[in-house]
């Protein structure tokens, strides 16, 4: 097996087990939606995207949005609408 088969295999089973949680956690949220920082937080996927010598660190979400990213592609997850209204 080849190196990107592999990897992709591996991404596919993190996204698998990243489903299995937010189903698990799905009735402990009365809106019906798993809020991603409770996801983020819970599964410890704040992780640092810069070199470790750059001067910014900030842990961010890039590594779940990835996963949530993949999920919604293969149907398996719907992400809430952004309404860009509320964000100014």
């Amino acid at each position: 097996m080849n190196y990107k088969i592999r990897i992709h295999k591996l991404i596919d089973e993190i996204s698998n087990e990243v489903y299995e949680f937010i189903k698990d956690s799905e009735n402990s949220f009365t809106e019906g939606w798993v809020p991603a920082t409770y996801i983020k937080d819970e599964l410890g996927l704040k992780l640092s995207s810069y070199p470790q010598e750059n001067e910014i660190d900030n842990k961010t979400g890039w590594f779940f949005s990835t996963i949530a990213r993949y999920l919604q592609d293969k149907n398996k997850v719907k992400l809430p609408p952004i309404h860009y209204a509320d964000c100014r």
